[in-house]
């Protein structure tokens, strides 16, 4: 999601909710750090506390109570984005609370623990905790220029769910063209020059006829263009980067007639579609391959953290 100034509101929301806690914080554990004094209900207890523990007060336990709701809440987008159908607030709606009310989980977290790491446990959270909330930040920052870095570097954009079956028709492609020129091939012996085994940046001759010319196009595209489009490839490729691709796309024309020029182009169109096709595969992995690390232990973290909970209500 891109942050605009839709997202002030909530920004001055989590701003003044942290600012709040953290008068209460500061008038329950070091009342005499505040210029004035700040009078607490009678059941938050005595102020500073006679334990020594910050999580087990009644304060506290508000905080953190308050970030386990929060990760309920986040753990439910996931959810909610299935059901669009439901009439519980927009995604958009939800992904902005989801942002920045987890945002507001960062000083609820360290207002509960004191700013300290306590003990096994706390720390196993905290370590969690710490993992899920970078991933997050690094998502969210992913998403700020991402989109339109590929928008800027991919021309033929190909919606995601269709690139298996659009990699298909540019592989059956070239091999109906393979087909149509094996027949032309037939007709004579092997070409002597290839595309393959010329050098990068060498002058080639003018294939002498249509034939020849055919032998050369079928081996191009045996040994570059067959085996690039396939889904998975075994080496590495000269097609794989744009102006080796370039250089090579010229050889081959000056190695066959004019009559293949059509087909070359043909064929140099498709090889540019698949360069793209992987292009955006590797942005979009980067767009949401984050989300590997923070759903799993975002889901470890809510799992611990209820425990967490169980246990400080049975010790208590």
């Amino acid at each position: 999601m891109i942050l605009n100034r839709s997202h002030f509101p909530w920004a001055l929301f989590v701003l003044f909710v942290t600012a709040v806690c953290a008068v209460l914080y500061a008038a329950n554990f070091h009342p005499d750090s505040l210029p004035v004094k700040v009078v607490l209900p009678s059941w938050f207890g005595p102020t500073p506390p006679v334990r020594n523990t910050y999580g087990g007060t009644p304060l506290g336990l508000i905080f953190g109570t308050l970030a386990l709701a929060i990760f309920v809440f986040a753990s439910a987008l996931g959810i909610r984005k299935k059901r669009r159908v439901w009439k519980i607030g927009s995604v958009q709606l939800w992904l902005k609370a989801h942002i920045w009310l987890t945002i507001l989980t960062v000083p609820l977290v360290l207002l509960h623990c004191g700013f300290r790491h306590g003990g096994p446990m706390p720390t196993v959270l905290l370590f969690l905790y710490g993992i899920v909330m970078v991933s997050g930040f690094f998502g969210l920052g992913l998403q700020q220029f991402m989109p339109r870095f590929m928008s800027a570097t991919i021309t033929r954009e190909v919606v995601y769910e269709q690139i298996p079956r659009v990699k298909e028709s540019l592989l059956a492609s070239a091999e109906s063209l393979r087909k149509e020129v094996g027949i032309a091939a037939q007709r004579t012996e092997p070409a002597t020059v290839s595309v393959g085994a010329l050098p990068h940046g060498a002058a080639a001759a003018p294939a002498q006829s249509e034939d020849a010319g055919a032998q050369v196009l079928l081996q191009f595209l045996d040994d570059e263009c067959l085996p690039y489009l396939k889904p998975h490839r075994s080496k590495k490729s000269r097609l794989e980067e744009e102006k080796s691709a370039v250089n090579v796309f010229r050889l081959l024309k000056l190695n066959v007639s004019q009559n293949f020029w059509g087909k070359v182009d043909e064929i140099q169109q498709w090889c540019d579609d698949r360069r793209q096709i992987d292009w955006q595969l590797r942005l979009h992995h980067w767009l949401h391959g984050w989300l590997i690390i923070h759903v799993p232990f975002s889901f470890a973290l809510l799992v611990l953290t209820f425990w967490h909970a169980y246990i400080t209500v049975i010790y208590l």
